[in-house]
């Protein structure tokens, strides 16, 4: 959970680096620190396209502040990210009631003198393919239902896409597998320093200046790297 945390911050630098807006959609805080999840929403031209290749596991090498005995621990954290598809687009979506599971409950997190008291956050749950999303940013549970749709369903659409699902019932489950084996990036703390990319196999020594947000090295040669791949294949 702390982990989590720490990637949250990254990505919420990177964002204002870049001076792009961005929105916290819902924040889950962790039972003793760090979070749960948490989902940032990025105003930007592209955002999707710089980004998506950070989908996947991510997994933390340090000396963890959290264990007594100062032993070396590994923590991983799993990051999906999908694009803020236009209403016309999603209106083309249609799904069942009974396919949905709708929860409220109340808003986690720090701030907000209503935030622990009324059940304005909404947990809308695609039953066929156990899809979730979480939204507790409005003020209102109406509001808050009406975007977590709109969220599943660019969820809904674009995993259709990439597993090329002719129809959303053909959709299998799209979590993110978050193990040893698994991850697309270390950060490694202890007993050196480094971030590999495993699938580009660029890596930076400077690891507190990608954890403050300094990813774009990191994201342009993946982006290289999968356009190599895609060249390879045809």
């Amino acid at each position: 959970m702390d982990w989590a945390e720490m990637l949250f911050r990254m990505y919420i630098r990177w964002a204002e680096k870049k001076g792009y807006a961005f929105t916290v959609v819902d924040s889950q805080d962790g039972d003793e620190a760090g979070l749960k999840s948490a989902t940032i929403e990025i105003d930007a031209v592209n955002a999707f396209g710089f980004l998506r290749g950070e989908k996947g596991a991510h997994r933390l090498v340090r000396i963890s502040p959290f264990n007594s005995l100062a032993k070396r621990q590994t923590s991983f954290a799993g990051v999906d990210v999908m694009p803020v598809l236009d209403a016309m687009t999603v209106s083309t979506v249609e799904l069942l009631d009974k396919d949905l599971e709708i929860t409220t409950m109340r808003a986690g997190g720090k701030g907000g003198q209503n935030v622990n008291k009324v059940e304005t956050a909404v947990r809308v749950v695609h039953t066929p393919t156990g899809i979730a999303v979480r939204c507790a940013q409005e003020r209102s549970q109406i509001m808050n239902k009406e975007l977590a749709m709109k969220l599943l369903k660019s969820k809904l659409l674009i995993i259709a896409q990439e597993q090329k699902a002719k129809e959303i019932k053909d959709i299998k489950g799209d979590l993110v597998s978050a193990d040893f084996g698994s991850q697309i990036r270390n950060y490694v703390l202890h007993p050196y320093k480094l971030v590999k990319d495993t699938r580009s196999s660029f890596e930076s020594t400077d690891v507190g200046a990608v954890l403050d947000g300094d990813l774009d090295a990191f994201l342009a040669n993946y982006l290289r790297h999968e356009a190599a791949q895609g060249r390879t294949a045809d």
